[in-house]
């Protein structure tokens, strides 16, 4: 891949044939430029990109080669025209797991883009057995070493935070946030749970942010009468009640549900939940329609939405 000294995101670099067709085809095609909202001093999309695929995790019901086939799509040059391109289309922030710190730096130290990023903190280990935290001194230092990379938000991961609140060790949670906020970093709190959020807020922690699961069941796995490892979000409308009275924004994620909700149904309907911000997992040739897509929901002044603004 090659790539030349830039001083912004225009039309000034010469990259791989991803990027060049997209300049060609794609581009064009956008329909307007990404709204903005902060967090703090943050200058946020409105459409966050989503980095579980260039991680190599991807959600594939019973298709077991599908995390391999990921990894092998985004290789490195993949992956930093997937940001390039990302850029282009107004989508200033990328939602990733300290695993990239290395190619986000490399990123930005070859002037290729900016994109800033937000960390998920992960804090457990997974075995045949289930998931299970890793040593305490170890996630202080995964965390750690997010910040160090220039991460510009970091949040306790979702699965994370429901993990510690499910077995009545909040606690550990504050001693997370309090390293983030010791350094200067905005600080957010995630779960799949609601009753997660409900208990840290209840604890008196409050974020910067909270990351929270928001989609609906209309889909065929969340409809069957078979329980089903594919639903993220088990009480949208409970989510939606407890989300309109904070005021701390809110970025809600797994709004597909993994891909099983098209994104012109998906991203409407987390924005009028009253998400402030939308997490969305994309690949590269997805980007211009997923970012018209939401455009068009933005647009549309969301005559559903009850929940004002928070950033």
């Amino acid at each position: 891949m090659q790539l030349g000294a830039r001083s912004g995101v225009k039309d000034t670099f010469v990259a791989s044939a991803t990027v060049k067709t997209f300049q060609s085809s794609s581009f064009s095609d956008l329909k307007g430029r990404l709204p903005y909202g902060n967090i703090g001093n943050l200058k946020l999309s409105r459409m966050i990109l989503g980095g579980n695929l260039m991680g190599g995790w991807a959600h594939a019901r019973d298709l077991i080669y599908v995390s391999q086939l990921v990894k092998a799509y985004h290789n490195k040059d993949r992956i930093f025209a997937t940001l390039l391109v990302a850029e282009k289309c107004g989508v200033n922030t990328l939602l990733t797991n300290p695993i990239l710190c290395t190619l986000i730096d490399e990123y930005w130290k070859r002037r290729i883009g900016k994109i800033q990023f937000i960390s998920d903190c992960a804090g457990l280990d997974y075995d045949d057995k289930g998931p299970h935290p890793m040593a305490f001194d170890k996630y202080l230092d995964k965390v750690q070493r997010a910040i160090d990379y220039g991460a510009a938000a970091c949040y306790i991961q979702g699965e994370t935070a429901d993990y510690y609140v499910k077995n009545g060790q909040p606690d550990r949670l504050e001693k997370v946030i309090d390293l983030i906020r010791k350094n200067k970093v905005l600080v957010g709190i995630g779960a799949h749970n609601l009753e997660t959020l409900q208990g840290c807020a209840a604890a008196g922690m409050t974020p910067d942010f909270w990351m929270k699961t928001m989609h609906h069941h209309g889909y065929w796995s969340a409809r069957h009468p078979e329980w089903h490892d594919n639903m993220y979000c088990n009480n949208p409308q409970d989510t939606l009640a407890w989300m309109r009275d904070r005021p701390e924004p809110w970025i809600a994620f797994k709004v597909m549900a993994a891909g099983a909700i098209h994104p012109k149904d998906a991203f409407r309907y987390a924005y009028e939940s009253g998400a402030d911000f939308v997490c969305a997992g994309m690949y590269d040739f997805q980007m211009v329609e997923d970012v018209n897509i939401a455009l068009e929901a933005l647009g549309s002044g969301l005559p559903q939405r009850q929940r004002p603004w928070m950033a």
